[in-house]
């Protein structure tokens, strides 16, 4: 159980403000202690002989608000029930498509739900959290297909469940189709995609960033072990070390002073936050807006002419008030920002800038899906080279 305490932890730094909310994280997880569960979790690098795919819940944070234990045991035994049944091969082992406190933990959730029989790939398509399917490194891999791509409700009884199967060429195509579909459900869904079998060569291989819940699990056990709060600067320097990807922090013991956020039809939130350097915005001498889809893509400094960070290089929220890091989900910004009063619960974070994974800028048309949802927040510069 530590291990995964662990894993959310870390992921609700490294995930970019996306992933699925923290605060749920903590309260699937006591569930699942409460449970009496103390299993083990095999987590490996891809074998190239096993039959796996894609796991993840799907959609809006908010729209989960209050995601419980059972909705995701639910959502993951419908889900994968359906890939069975559309590819005819029973699955045994799952990799995560993004890092984040909940889409970390949803594989292994489901690993533990059959014992012996399923375990976890280390690694995901992302190295953080991002707003859609094609921002991932599976969609490099030619003879890994997206689809069938199985989505399902998290209903409990299987007369009530609501499923799809997707067949599309892309994962563009699987992104626009499925957001109808997750609508439909409520805003949020179980997906498995990019099956890995004997019929396309276990093609997961190579088109995953290896060794990314390792990295969540250490830095998320140096801030569960840490007796006081890290200091930015030294949560900064872990991620260096453990990812081997440059970070620095950017803001540091800043608030939130503002939070505009909505949920498009495609179940994906949207929204800017406002950060000062004072929990009293009419104080403050440094501002700087973050703009987020679900994930924080890029941030804008009122003193600078050039943002201070873009995706896919990753903005990741840090608090040296609580020694945590969380997500844009609403129940994770309500310990730092009050929407009730519109003002700044007093509570510090920082910004820290982590580069993408090479593997990630260098996938075909990553950088471009990233640059086409900035162009949509009316960003017309460049982007980052690796």
């Amino acid at each position: 159980m530590t291990d995964f305490q662990a894993v959310a932890t870390g992921a609700a730094v490294l995930a970019s403000g996306g992933g699925g909310s923290y605060h749920d994280a903590c309260g699937v997880l006591q569930q699942l202690a409460d449970q009496g569960w103390s299993g083990t979790v095999p987590v490996q690098d891809y074998d190239g002989a096993t039959n796996a795919c894609v796991l993840a819940i799907m959609g809006s944070p908010d729209a989960a608000d209050g995601l419980t234990l059972a909705a995701i045991q639910n959502s993951i035994a419908n889900t994968v029930q359906v890939l069975q049944a559309s590819t005819g091969a029973a699955l045994g082992a799952f990799i995560p498509v993004e890092i984040g406190p909940i889409n970390s933990l949803v594989p292994l959730i489901g690993a533990a739900m059959w014992p012996g029989a399923l375990w976890v790939v280390d690694g995901d398509g992302a190295g953080r959290a991002v707003p859609e399917l094609p921002q991932t490194t599976f969609t490099g891999a030619a003879l890994l297909a997206p689809c069938p791509a199985a989505l399902a409700s998290d209903a409990s009884v299987p007369a009530f469940m609501e499923s799809a199967v997707l067949g599309a060429s892309t994962a563009a195509r699987v992104e626009t189709l499925a957001g109808g579909v997750v609508a439909g459900f409520g805003g949020y869904s179980g997906i498995a995609m990019w099956p890995s079998n004997a019929s396309n060569g276990f093609a997961l291989s190579g088109s995953y960033i290896k060794g990314t819940l390792g990295q969540a699990r250490a830095l998320g056990l140096q801030l569960l072990q840490a007796v006081t709060p890290l200091a930015t600067s030294a949560v900064a320097s872990a991620i260096t070390t453990i990812t081997g990807r440059a970070a620095t922090a950017v803001v540091t013991n800043f608030f939130i002073t503002a939070v505009t956020q909505s949920t498009s039809s495609a179940s994906l939130d949207s929204g800017v936050i406002r950060l000062d350097n004072t929990p009293d915005p009419g104080q403050s001498t440094q501002t700087h807006y973050l703009y987020n889809l679900n994930e924080n893509l890029i941030m804008y400094s009122s003193s600078s002419p050039v943002p201070d960070i873009i995706a896919p290089d990753s903005i990741c929220y840090y608090s040296e008030s609580t020694g945590r890091g969380f997500s844009n989900a609403s129940d994770d910004l309500a310990l730092y920002f009050d929407a009730a009063t519109g003002k700044s619960t007093g509570q510090a974070v920082s910004v820290i800038a982590v580069e993408a994974a090479p593997q990630l800028y260098n996938t075909p048309g990553v950088v471009a899906s990233f640059a086409a949802l900035l162009r949509n927040m009316g960003y017309a510069g460049a982007m980052p080279s690796v």
